[in-house]
């Protein structure tokens, strides 16, 4: 027990080093986890000391919670992709919950078949999957509860530019998605003003295709038509990925101001990745999200994932490669 809650103490000052360092980075997620994974091995351990009975059964729920977890997480999955193509179309990425959930399906048969069949190869296979997977799981629980511990801690500092990143139009019309960020920015610059501060906004977003104008310039109107000057609003319009709206927004503030603040506004499934973007291209400001429908949430989180897995290929490209790797390491 002692020695659970002494290395969950440790993990936890690595953790706060590293926040107070820079709340934007990916590593602080799997420090928190850390921290809380060996607290709740000590709080297991310290429960054994005071009822062994109330122990094993918490253990034990926790064990056949697991199995329970995936099934009812896998049938989620499945009808949230469903509704994602009814409500947003065919496109590769409104297919990745779907997919997610009946890969969990086709994991399980393949499981219960290649113990039917006793197949050490199969067997293998099945473990090596195994292994890439609990991997990959690991880390999207780290992203799942360190993106809700980012969104919850706010930003008191001064700000110099509210920068609202764009997410695409329907022509020449805002959608509700992109709405949802205006309306979030708006109001983060509506408070800075009433604390007696004078930030500029930033709509960044060039025109994309079946766009008849540049998403910054639709933006802007948006903005105007509900009481921000035009004059207090900058467009950059030459961005096609977040990448590029951080970077060009970056360049436009230097040249006003170079030791500039600001506030980056996104839908919340995508704060913590436009932070880690932010930190990359060196711009000086933290991300706040705005709400996301609820069918939506689900693919859109995934696909943050999957976008920060590839951003950190070689690792992980490697750490999976050994995984999936070691189980066949006997038949050599």
């Amino acid at each position: 027990m002692t020695i659970s809650f002494a290395i969950a103490g440790f993990w936890f000052l690595i953790f706060g080093i590293s926040f107070l360092y820079d709340r934007r980075l990916f590593r602080n997620s799997i420090f928190l986890v850390l921290t809380l994974m060996f607290a709740a091995f000590g709080a297991i351990f310290a429960l054994g000391e005071v009822s062994r009975f109330l122990a094993e059964t918490l253990v034990l729920g926790i064990l056949l919670l697991i199995p329970l977890t995936i099934a009812v997480l896998a049938v989620f999955l499945v009808v949230n992709g469903v509704t994602m193509l009814r409500r947003e179309g065919r496109r590769p990425a409104n297919l990745l919950s779907l997919a997610a959930g009946i890969g969990i399906f086709g994991l399980v048969i393949f499981g219960i078949i290649s113990r039917l069949i006793d197949s050490r190869p199969l067997s293998a296979l099945l473990t090596a999957i195994g292994g890439v997977l609990t991997y990959v799981s690991f880390l999207f629980v780290c992203f799942l509860i360190y993106a809700f511990v980012y969104s919850r801690v706010r930003s008191s500092r001064k700000i110099d530019f509210v920068i609202v990143l764009g997410s695409g139009l329907r022509g020449s019309r805002v959608p509700p998605l992109l709405a949802s960020r205006l309306d979030r920015g708006k109001l983060v610059y509506d408070r800075a003003i009433r604390k007696g501060r004078s930030p500029m906004m930033i709509t960044a977003g060039g025109q994309g295709p079946g766009e008849d104008i540049p998403e910054s310039h639709a933006m802007a109107t948006y903005l105007i038509e509900r009481g921000v000057p035009e004059d207090q609003i900058l467009r950059e319009d030459k961005s096609t990925t977040t990448t590029e709206n951080l970077r060009f927004s970056r360049a436009l503030m230097v040249a006003r101001n170079p030791k500039y603040r600001c506030l980056i506004v996104t839908n919340n499934f995508h704060a913590f990745r436009a932070a880690l973007t932010a930190r990359k291209v060196k711009v000086n400001g933290q991300v706040v999200g705005s709400p996301t429908a609820r069918y939506y949430w689900p693919t859109a989180t995934i696909r943050e994932f999957v976008a920060i897995l590839f951003s950190h290929k070689w690792i992980n490209g490697t750490i999976c490669g050994v995984l999936f790797v070691l189980p066949f390491v006997q038949f050599i």
